[in-house]
């Protein structure tokens, strides 16, 4: 029999440790592990290289700075180059599910080189009313932004499908908003996602820096304060206990949030913990100008420290990106933090990052790391082909150099937004072929896939 592809002579890392193993590839899924060679159409020579579960990014932002039939294009580039074969967008639309969902989900049908989920964003009742019909449409969990109401309460939508208009709005994520989403969420078994930010505390705490003429990042972080995570996560725990809902809390980078998230799986509630790159890497005591602004913001070293602590300690499950595609002229558009845009891009170097900060410093193993990129998000999102290089699972595999050197530039990676906060670190170990279910969509650098190759991920309900 002749196979589609064999990968040969790379050290694949499974749940169990390395294996030294050729893999064995046909019709998108892996077949065999051997010693042998068969009969292919594709030889894989990955000789001294390392495979491992494509990277599934749990959490990216596109779609609201230029249109999702353009953006899924540019992102799943940057996201192929990479190394990450599935990204999860989150969506937030103004209005109606059954008047825009369906759009949204067309516009970026024939758009991805990579595969993709989908969280929906809830800001009102008449949203938490179709979340059922979200989850009919393959969209399985929810995100709830406790960081956004009063004073603080504005935000960028999606823009629509093939229009170039930012579309501004304010929302009002009030404590009903909160307890109703995680009813229902409950109800239809479904992860809830959260930024954890009380609003209110942040509203209040920006009024005092602006009235006292502070500026910079540790202004920023000063302003919405770590206590302002510990009181969210205090309150939907509660609601989550009492729901009995699972919650995923996104974007977690301080020791405060950290510590309170540990007292709360004390009390039962049944929580998963994402961390970012940038909590990994970046501190406001380092960072200068204003392109690391970031909601919740980068912290002190000393929270940099905890955050890996947690990671060793087997307290944070995934790492996402919280990518978001923007440009410079956008980001920096004003003469104070307080005009800067929050949200920069990361998914092109969310596995470099990890690699070269992490694994090749002896911070991270690298079955830590794909357990924290691959296997965990597919067991948590219900993505039951993803996740890990098993047989009769999708061929998602990232193949990775760990010796190989490159400085960081925003051109490497082919996406909308022109600026990294990495700018110009020269990281070791990077992803040098991307592989998304059987076929390659990106190597060296160059992707070499085809757009639209990309699917919606099936995803099932525990």
């Amino acid at each position: 029999m002749t196979y589609d592809t064999v990968i040969v002579g790379s050290h694949v890392v499974h749940q169990s440790g390395i294996i030294e193993k050729n893999i064995v590839i046909d019709e998108g899924k892996i077949i065999e592990f051997t010693t042998d060679i068969p009969s292919c159409d594709n030889k894989i020579d990955a000789m001294g290289l390392v495979s491992i579960p494509g990277l599934i990014d749990t959490h990216m932002h596109y779609g609201v700075y230029s249109p999702i039939d353009r953006a899924a294009t540019t992102e799943s580039h940057a996201a192929a180059i990479g190394g990450v074969t599935t990204m999860m967008r989150m969506l937030r639309l103004d209005g109606s599910f059954s008047i825009n969902l369906e759009k949204q989900l067309d516009a970026s049908s024939n758009s991805h080189y990579v595969d993709y989920a989908v969280h929906a964003s809830i800001f009102n009742q008449t949203q938490i009313d179709e979340m059922e019909l979200c989850v009919e449409k393959g969209i399985t969990s929810f995100k709830l932004y406790m960081n956004l109401g009063g004073e603080v309460g504005h935000v960028y939508m999606e823009m629509k499908p093939g229009e170039t208009k930012l579309i501004d709005s304010h929302v009002e994520v009030n404590d009903g908003i909160v307890e109703n989403v995680v009813k229902n969420a409950s109800e239809l078994k479904c992860p809830v996602l959260v930024h954890a930010e009380d609003y209110q505390e942040c509203e209040c705490g920006i009024k005092t820096a602006k009235e006292k003429n502070r500026d910079g990042l540790n202004a920023w972080s000063e302003s919405r304060s770590p206590d302002s995570e510990v009181k969210s996560i205090k309150k939907i725990s509660e609601y989550a206990r009492k729901y009995d809902s699972t919650i995923y809390f996104v974007h977690i980078g301080s020791a405060s949030a950290l510590e309170q998230i540990r007292i709360e799986r004390q009390n039962g509630t049944k929580i998963f913990v994402e961390t970012c790159p940038h909590y990994l890497t970046l501190s406001h005591e380092t960072q200068k100008g204003y392109l690391a602004k970031v909601m919740p913001p980068i912290r002190t070293q000393n929270d940099v420290n905890s955050v890996w602590e947690a990671i060793k300690q087997n307290q944070i499950n995934t790492i996402g990106t919280d990518h978001v595609a923007n440009q410079l002229k956008l980001k920096t558009d004003g003469d104070s933090v307080w005009d800067a845009l929050a949200g920069f891009p990361g998914v092109g170097t969310l596995l470099p990052i990890l690699l070269s900060e992490g694994v090749n410093k002896n911070k991270l193993s690298l079955n830590q790391l794909i357990e924290l990129t691959s296997f965990n998000a597919s067991k948590i999102f219900g993505m039951t082909s993803k996740g890990s290089i098993e047989i009769g699972y999708d061929a998602d595999i990232t193949i990775i150099d760990m010796k190989k050197e490159q400085k960081v530039d925003s051109f490497l990676f082919g996406g909308f937004s022109d600026y990294l906060v990495y700018d110009g670190w020269n990281l070791k170990g990077w992803p040098v072929k991307t592989i998304v279910r059987g076929e390659t969509v990106s190597e060296d650098f160059e992707v070499v896939g085809r757009r639209g190759f990309g699917k919606l991920v099936p995803r099932i309900l525990s």
